[in-house]
């Protein structure tokens, strides 16, 4: 389903599809809609319109459109909208499952099949100076070292018996475990990527935030105690707000960053460098 008014339209600036529009991604559609067209998509019907709204109301040219990140035919016809619409630039792909919101299989199907397709789709649109932007998570960083067996899988997302191989393969069929891993996967994912969004003169990066005051953080500070350790860890001594990753998105997207590609962006207030943890 979609929806546009002319009220606010400026042809002349290119598309930035911003996937997830929620509270961040509300954040980074702002940001984005400074000087691109936005193309607002996510799978909850009922709040786009409101968002829309709101957005036009702030002066952004917004379309939206009704997209289920599973289902490779909605992701398909969200490409024929972009592509019909203007000069795709810029992808913001903030959809995610935390392990509070969903179950083992669901987690595996938003956060890392769900952004495969999207890359698979976003890359046939993409042309020089395209950059696409996937919102992963400090938690990528964190999990053990897999077997090379684990990661081969891991980065098939797309292959037609991947749940049921990575169902024999992970002992663990925690909620918890399906977002470190597919997080993980998708860092992989924008690396082993950029070839092929090189070879269009395009760019991938992956961005993992660390604690951001967030509905979704909220969620997991009340389900997960162990997050208070963080928080009192982290070398800023507080949480990062929507803005700073907005701030980051607006970067990692601009010719500022023209020569970042393949990478991740850590934005976590130094509790990685307290964890050991590198970025890349």
């Amino acid at each position: 389903m979609t929806r546009r008014t002319g009220s606010s339209e400026r042809p002349d600036l290119p598309i930035a599809v911003v996937l997830g529009a929620a509270g961040m991604g509300m954040a980074i559609a702002r940001r984005l809609g400074q000087n691109h067209r936005l193309v607002l998509a996510s799978q909850s019907a009922s709040r786009m319109e409101a968002r829309r709204e709101q957005l036009e109301s702030e002066g952004l040219d917004v379309a939206v459109v009704q997209c289920d990140v599973t289902d490779p035919a909605s992701v398909e016809g969200l490409s024929r909208f972009v592509a019909g619409h203007g000069r795709f630039r810029t992808l913001a792909h903030v959809a995610a499952l935390s392990p509070s919101m969903a179950d083992w299989d669901t987690i595996w199907r938003v956060n890392l099949i769900g952004a495969a397709l999207m890359e698979r789709a976003m890359l046939g649109l993409a042309s020089q100076g395209s950059v696409a932007i996937f919102v992963s998570s400090l938690a990528a960083h964190m999990a053990p070292p897999p077997a090379p067996t684990l990661l081969d899988l891991l980065d098939a997302p797309l292959t037609p018996d991947f749940l049921e191989r990575l169902a024999e393969a992970v002992a663990e069929h925690t909620s918890t475990q399906a977002y470190i891993l597919s997080k993980l996967a998708l860092n992989r994912l924008c690396r082993h990527a950029a070839p092929r969004w090189g070879a269009r003169g395009a760019r991938i990066v992956s961005m993992s935030p660390g604690l951001i005051a967030t509905p979704m953080g909220a969620l997991e500070f009340a389900n997960q105690p162990g997050k208070i350790d963080l928080l009192d860890r982290t070398p800023l001594a507080r949480e990062g707000t929507m803005l700073e990753t907005a701030d980051a998105v607006e970067f990692l997207a601009s010719d500022k960053a023209s020569f970042i590609t393949g990478t991740d962006l850590l934005v976590d207030g130094g509790i990685g460098a307290v964890l050991g943890i590198s970025s890349g």
